[in-house]
């Protein structure tokens, strides 16, 4: 019955670091569909207007042969339209094949009994090189994890397109250029409404701060017009009393908020923001999976003795022990410091555990097997993981579980 215990695989508890993989598509293809329904109701307003017209001037100048123009304008208009739309349609069903890999490879979970199971460890690579691919998404290496995507076979099981149309506009708000984040905006002016996300004053603010860096009167003018068809109508109206105040300040100043508002840096912090929209927009978390999936098995593993002030076995070369913590391992020892212990809801302990003067527990019955294998003085006894100090078999104490 333990052994059964151990080895069922819950799936319910392994789909809680794969949500995003389902969140993606579904995002995509609401945003497609926005798309087309914008699209769709801009062309129907001007079709009914022109038609309108059209109508009304055919029936006053019958000869005239201005309607036909119309009408070939209209026509132009819908072929537009068309053109659009099956662009759309294309990306929609390649979405929508994408949405099917991926429900298959989550049921494919589902149909594995036990976590002894071969498939389960097919399942746990296909599961590795998806986190590896989307680490170094995040990390701007998209050439490599396209590669790796490609080598693996898992294309549809990752969104490469998505994190480097990302990372291109990132890299342009680095280089102090606005148009493509502001392009971005555009394309999701409803979504980021309804988080009441300001990246896009942000981006217009910038814009006005680099029209009155420069200084230029015809600048200030521009500058003065910028602020008020785009900052005025902001909500927060400190906002635009800060913008108003950069007027009066050189950008030398060392008065705050200006200073802050004229350094170079805001650039990154610009990027930043980019960065939490965009993964907040597309419900994606904002660190790598690859760091969560390692912080959760590192506190699974982590014990209160893993970080004890005694020698571990992997720093020990004449451990006698087969099995070494991760944990403990030089390795690791140091990444899983600052992450929470594991929470145990049951306890596995060895029979008849008892503790060395160290402070290290064992099980008697293998701690004499131990000292027996590698050649202990009748008597004495060696910690496992300590070999230099000999005990006493009389300073053993037995403890006892509570």
């Amino acid at each position: 019955m333990a052994e059964l215990t151990t080895t069922k695989l819950n799936a319910e508890s392994h789909l809680l670091l794969d949500q995003p993989l389902l969140r993606m598509p579904y995002e995509l293809s609401r945003k497609n569909f926005k798309t087309a329904q914008r699209y769709v109701e801009r062309e129907r307003e001007f079709v009914l207007t022109a038609l309108k017209t059209t109508a009304n001037a055919a029936m006053s100048s019958p000869n005239s042969s201005d309607p036909l123009g119309s009408l070939d304008s209209m026509i132009s208009r819908m072929q537009g339209l068309k053109r659009k739309l099956e662009g759309l349609h294309e990306e929609e069903k390649a979405i929508h094949k994408h949405s099917r890999t991926r429900i298959q490879h989550l049921q494919d979970l589902y149909d594995i009994p036990s976590l002894a199971d071969v498939k389960y460890d097919e399942w746990s690579r296909i599961r590795l090189n998806r986190l590896l691919v989307d680490y170094l998404l995040r990390s701007g290496y998209g050439d490599s994890a396209m590669a790796l995507a490609k080598e693996k076979g898992i294309e549809e099981l990752v969104d490469v397109d998505a994190f480097v149309a990302c990372h291109k506009i990132e890299a342009s708000l680095r280089a102090h250029r606005t148009q493509e984040c502001l392009v971005w905006c555009a394309d999701n002016k409803q979504a980021l409404k309804k988080l009441n996300n300001n990246l896009e004053f942000e981006l217009r603010l910038q814009q006005y701060i680099e029209l009155v860096r420069s200084g230029n009167a015809q600048k200030l003018t521009e500058a003065t017009m910028h602020a008020r068809k785009y900052l005025a109508p902001h909500q927060d109206t400190n906002f635009a009393i800060r913008a108003a105040g950069l007027l009066a300040f050189p950008p030398e100043t060392q008065a705050e908020p200006y200073k802050s508002l004229y350094a170079p840096e805001r650039w990154d912090s610009l990027s930043s923001l980019f960065i939490k929209t965009h993964n907040e927009l597309f419900s994606l978390p904002s660190r790598p999976l690859l760091h969560i999936a390692l912080s959760a098995g590192l506190s699974a593993l982590k014990t209160p003795s893993c970080h004890s002030q005694y020698a571990s076995s992997s720093s020990n070369a004449s451990s006698s022990t087969t099995t070494v913590c991760p944990i403990c391992s030089t390795e690791l020892n140091e990444l899983a410091r600052n992450v929470p212990y594991a929470h145990h809801t049951k306890s596995y302990v060895e029979n008849d555990p008892v503790v060395l003067p160290n402070g290290r527990i064992y099980g008697r019955e293998r701690l004499m097997q131990i000292n027996e294998k590698i050649g202990t003085p009748p008597g004495k006894i060696r910690d496992p993981t300590g070999m230099a100090q000999l005990y006493d078999e009389s300073q053993i104490k037995k403890v006892f579980i509570s």
